[in-house]
């Protein structure tokens, strides 16, 4: 970020936000789902100026590219959140100089004011009232254990109260999720049945009060490992709210969607060679169903800002072969309308590496609504469809349960990973879906013949 001055005085900030490959910490791309201490999650720098008067402060950047995997990344990455910050700083001098500050400020005054106004009318057609739902988080990835979460969703004339009271103290891995990206959580969950065209910004937040008790998984203190809270517990924060919502506006609610954006990386390493280097995938899976339609087919999550690597990128430039992608068969929750349908993805690894994953709903799948079905469950499967398989995250054949985070797991050069992603949860009574898209999901090899038998009751 950069401050903005006009004659001497401060007026603005412009900010710029991005994800970098690696951060250091104890595995590659700083993803390490099994940290019990926020120090394991990469390198940690408080507010520091790394530019002064335009230049750059040349010892700060080299303790950041000697903390990394990937330091030729860094020169790069720096000068894009620096461009981007010119950009916006050119552009907003442009418009103080055209308009004035008063009437510049007066406009950023006003856009807030405006969002606050369409939110607290969106709010205004909700039903007054006081809605309960809780959920799990799989585990911590240090305890296979599943976490409690809950929340209270109450909506009065203008205003909701988002309260979080209720769920799991702080735990020992990284699910837990520092208080400001709970509200971030809260803020997106909300976004989609308030006023989704209203301009986003903090005019937004006036009018919803959030309640979030301390050393809770939604508010931990240091030293509490927090990275995948921010992938896993962000989005069941949007779910319990999403799950509250349907007992206060069902004929507009939708299934749960997969989840979370399900990281997985590698790290190869060759010191002989002086060979460093990270990449990873975020496998998209199913969006719940509608009250109008089918939910959406590997999708990327609620998220948005962030997408699936594809194969070819891939490929190109790093040492895997994606050897299959393609929709999970009878992954999708059932219901009036169904949900989305999960990715089943593999890759071949061509060198030795060391493979993390971090994916949620494996122990139970995200929740359908409405009477619809919930959807399948992820998993995560080493060597598929050889005498070598063997299922190292989700349920084995035994149905015992596996947790699908951890980190530096080895990989040889030959041996192929599977991530089944999760399927979104579906809307209504599968009783009453239309027996022509049944019959047309069969056709196109979305549900089999007996899944619609058994759940649709339509036999072909």
């Amino acid at each position: 970020m950069t401050p903005l001055f006009w004659d001497g005085k401060l007026i603005a900030y412009a900010c710029s936000r991005g994800h970098w490959q690696d951060m250091g910490g104890k595995a590659a791309s700083s993803e390490s789902p099994t940290a019990v201490h926020i120090a394991e999650e990469g390198l940690r720098l408080p507010p520091t100026k790394i530019y002064i008067a335009g230049e750059p402060v040349t010892w700060l950047i080299d303790i950041i590219r000697n903390n990394t995997r990937a330091p030729y990344f860094i020169d790069g990455d720096i000068r894009a959140h620096m461009g981007a910050l010119n950009t916006a700083k050119k552009h907003f001098f442009e418009l103080v100089e055209k308009y004035g500050e008063d009437t510049v400020r007066a406009c950023m005054e006003e856009a807030l004011d405006y969002t606050e106004r369409r939110t607290r009318a969106a709010i205004k057609k909700l039903p007054n009232g006081v809605y309960t739902a809780d959920d799990y988080i799989d585990a911590d990835g240090v305890n296979n254990k599943a976490i409690f979460v809950k929340a209270t969703v109450t909506i009065e004339d203008e205003d909701i109260t988002v309260d979080l009271t209720g769920s799991s103290p702080t735990v020992d891995g990284p699910v837990n999720f520092p208080l400001a990206g709970t509200c971030s959580g809260v803020y997106f969950g909300l976004k989609f049945f308030l006023d989704p065209d209203a301009p986003p910004n903090a005019g937004m937040y006036r009018p919803i009060h959030i309640i979030v008790p301390e050393n809770t998984v939604f508010n931990p203190r240091w030293p509490a490992p927090v990275y995948y809270g921010n992938l896993i517990t962000s989005e069941k924060v949007a779910d319990l709210i999403w799950q509250c919502l349907e007992q206060a506006i069902p004929e507009q609610i939708v299934g749960m969607p997969y989840a979370d954006c399900n990281p997985i990386s590698w790290g190869v390493v060759n010191a002989r060679e002086g060979v460093s280097d990270t990449f990873g995938e975020l496998p998209p899976g199913g969006w719940g169903g509608t009250p109008f339609g089918d939910g959406m087919s590997a999708t990327y999550s609620r998220h948005g800002n962030c997408m699936d690597f594809t194969p070819e990128q891939m490929e190109l430039l790093y040492p895997v072969i994606c050897t299959e992608r393609e929709f999970k068969e009878d992954s999708a929750g059932a219901g009036k309308y169904r949900g989305g349908l999960a990715l089943q993805v593999s890759w071949k690894l061509l060198q030795n590496s060391t493979m993390n994953v971090g994916m949620g709903r494996s122990r139970f799948g995200p929740p359908g609504v409405c009477g619809g079905k919930d959807g399948k469950p992820s998993s995560v499967i080493l060597n598929m469809g050889t005498d070598r398989e063997e299922v190292i995250g989700g349920y084995t054949k035994d149905h015992e349960y596996l947790m699908t985070m951890f980190d530096n797991y080895p990989m040889k050069a030959g041996d192929t990973v599977t991530m089944i992603t999760q399927g979104g949860g579906g809307y209504g009574d599968p009783k009453e879906r239309d027996p022509e898209l049944v019959k047309k999901d069969v056709r196109n090899g979305l549900v089999s013949k007996e899944a619609a038998l058994e759940e649709y009751g339509v036999k072909l």
